[in-house]
């Protein structure tokens, strides 16, 4: 096809916007999602065969028109087209083609399909204008979008109380993130006047900010405070949206959307828009920031590797392993090599994206058998489950296949991405010494842990005997594998999974076409010895994670009781939620019930006794006026009215009048005289 990759990539983004708007139009009508179906399978082809190949072993490439003006500055919007955005462009549409298959069949007969395709198409144009967007405004504004289009989708089930408090959560805590992402934009643009990634990068988005082409980035410090503050600032974002520790209690609740939705938002799209906006402004972090990173990634990985442990919820421990695997790429930006950070959100992208859409099949299997018996039990919990292998022997291949790459066995991609970054993690810390050897020796440990927990699913599912066999033995609806078009995008995932579409190479990652695409350099020499000690350990660890949960689950010599206070701390997320709910929520009414207390007590005592004491002052004040200023009014006028009255009586014109008052006179003289 005769077409420039600028057109190309802008169509790859336009054509789910142009199914979203269709199917917002046909609205009930459009439930079959060809039009969905159709949009992103042209993406995936343009995506490939028009942009990522040609930049990829080309050269960068962009297109900006203008804006808007504000006084002398100009804001673009455009299309960046270097390594890093053709590759997360060609990743989403490699990712959401088999998720639109695999929910064809999954999603089939839901009351609100029109509401899920249109949604879906929403979310797909969102994180796809996020990938190749020129200037930090127009990725923020497609990265508020994801944020929204996510929220639809977490309560795609809003009659479900469960998944409507989820999105709240989800669409909450993500603003928390959004602010700091508004901060780090706002400081950026303050200090060095402008949002191009261009301008302060340079093309190809590798350049250091001393060779960067913005004038006012020639000289910058990166050591001042507010480069400081800024690279804090786009990291919270980055926490939020990637489910870092404490921002990551949202994702698992978000496992009440579909588990389509599930695959596709929090496994390989959304939730690595955080550590592809880590990898876009990584020439603006210094030393301070790159170690937050380091121990916030560390310490995610930790976490949630423990919180998987106790989880009977298939989903849910999926969902902590994807924050366990987050934090991985957080280690890898914040030990320099981004480009291991890029790899492992590669291979992790298809095989927990295989690993969500596996435990889909399960479900949507298990559904069937409470529906057809009418039993009541949860069929996402591990202990109803059992034997499947038997059932549904495809769907567990698959999902071996899926687990042996996120423990990290060879011959599959976790293999290579995850030996790239604890291998670099430890490079790093042998160039810095003494404690920071804390970081690859976790990195291990959560290594070790990852095995165990997608072992112990593995086994929990699909071994020992089906918990409820007695009605599958009585002639009731038996359990077999999910349609074939759920299961061919499992298949399709599957064979991604493994080394051969990373490299030809199976046990040495430096070969992989993406760590040689974006030929990361850092400034901390090679320990080749660890190349051979570190994956060698690794594997035996998985190895003894996977035996010790063979004995445990499959052979029943499980040693811990079943209210194992540890156990059931590690289910309950170390009671965060419980100390969320505590601290904020309640923290929170607490507040608004002082400030209300305050307000009505003191504010409005203090007004109602200012009213009463100004009530009484003008009441006396009434009484001043009234009875004193009046009264001598009055009084001076009552005397000169009755004494005009008597002069009044006195001047009648009448004789005896007179002459009575002469004798009155008369008298009273004649009475003085004889009292003195």
């Amino acid at each position: 096809m005769n077409i420039s990759p600028i057109v190309a990539s802008l169509l790859v983004v336009v054509l789910p916007f142009s199914a979203f708007v269709i199917q917002a139009i046909l609205g009930r009508r459009s439930v079959s999602g060809n039009v969905a179906l159709m949009a992103i399978s042209l993406s995936s082809i343009l995506s490939a065969g028009c942009v990522f190949f040609v930049v990829w072993t080309g050269e960068a490439t962009l297109e900006r028109i203008t804006w808007f003006t504000i006084g002398t500055k100009s804001f673009s919007v455009g299309i960046l087209l270097n390594k890093l955005t053709v590759f997360m462009q060609l990743l989403v549409c490699i990712i959401a083609l088999p998720v639109h298959l695999y929910s064809r069949a999954y999603m089939k007969g839901d009351d609100g399909l029109h509401r899920y395709w249109m949604y879906l198409s929403l979310f797909c144009f969102a994180m796809l204008g996020l990938t190749i967007s020129i200037n930090l405004l127009q990725l923020y504004i497609f990265w508020e979008l994801v944020g929204f289009a996510s929220y639809l989708l977490i309560g795609f089930w809003f009659t479900r109380d469960a998944a409507v408090q989820a999105n709240k959560k989800a669409f909450l805590i993500n603003r928390i993130g959004d602010l700091g992402f508004l901060i780090g934009i706002a400081l950026l643009y303050a200090q060095v006047g402008t949002l191009d990634l261009v301008e302060l990068f340079g093309k190809s988005g590798f350049f250091s900010t001393e060779t960067a082409v913005h004038d006012s980035l020639q000289l910058l410090d990166k050591n001042s405070a507010w480069i400081t503050c800024a690279g804090l600032a786009f990291l919270l974002g980055a926490m939020a949206k990637s489910a870092q520790f404490p921002l990551h209690v949202w994702l698992p609740d978000a496992m009440e959307g579909p588990t389509s939705v599930s695959s596709l938002i929090h496994a390989a799209t959304m939730v690595a828009a955080g550590i592809f906006l880590l990898c876009t402004v990584f020439p603006l972090f210094n030393e301070t920031v790159l170690l937050v990173i380091t121990g916030i990634g560390t310490i995610t990985a930790f976490s949630a590797a423990i919180f998987a442990l106790g989880q009977y919820d298939i989903k849910k421990i999926l969902a902590f392993s994807t924050i366990s695997q987050l934090g991985f790429m957080m280690v890898g930006v914040g030990i320099g090599a981004w480009d291991t950070a890029m790899l492992h959100l590669a291979t992790h992208a298809f095989f927990k994206c295989l690993l969500f859409l596996c435990a889909g099949a399960v479900i949507h299997e298990m559904s069937h058998v409470k529906a057809h018996t009418n039993l009541t039990f949860d069929p996402q919990d591990l202990r109803n489950m059992g034997g499947l292998r038997h059932y549904m022997p495809k769907t567990f291949l698959c999902m071996l296949i899926g687990a042996l790459a996120l423990s990290g066995f060879p011959l599959t991609a976790g293999y290579l991405s995850k030996d790239s970054i604890v291998v670099t993690a430890f490079e790093w810390a042998a160039s810095h010494g003494g404690s920071y050897f804390i970081i690859p020796a976790a990195l291990i440990l959560v290594s070790v842990l990852t095995a165990f927990y997608i072992g112990r699913l593995v086994f929990k599912t699909f071994f020992g005997s089906f918990s409820f066999r007695e009605h599958i033995a009585a002639g009731k609806p038996s359990l077999h594998e999910p349609p074939s078009m759920m299961l061919w995008p499992m298949l399709f995932l599957a064979a991604c999974s493994l080394f051969p579409l990373f490299g030809v190479q199976p046990l040495a990652y430096q070969q992989t076409w993406i760590i040689r695409g974006f030929h990361v350099e850092v400034d901390y020499p090679a320990q080749h010895a660890a190349h051979l000690f570190i994956p060698l350990g690794l594997t035996i660890g998985a190895i003894v994670a996977w035996t010790v949960g063979w004995q445990w689950y499959v052979k029943q010599k499980y040693p811990l009781r079943v209210d194992n206070s540890w156990v059931q701390w590690a289910n309950r997320q170390g009671y965060l939620n419980e100390l969320n709910d505590t601290l904020f929520v309640k923290g929170t009414l607490k507040l608004s019930d002082l400030l209300y207390a305050f307000d009505r007590y003191v504010v409005d005592g203090l007004t109602k006794l200012v009213t009463w004491v100004t009530q009484r002052i003008a009441v006396f004040a009434y009484w001043v006026d009234k009875h004193i200023v009046d009264g001598l009014v009055n009084l001076s006028a009552n005397t000169t009215y009755y004494i005009g009255h008597l002069a009044r009586h006195v001047q009648n014109g009448q004789l005896q009048g007179y002459m009575g008052f002469a004798l009155t006179a008369v008298i009273l003289g004649i009475l003085y005289l004889i009292i003195k």
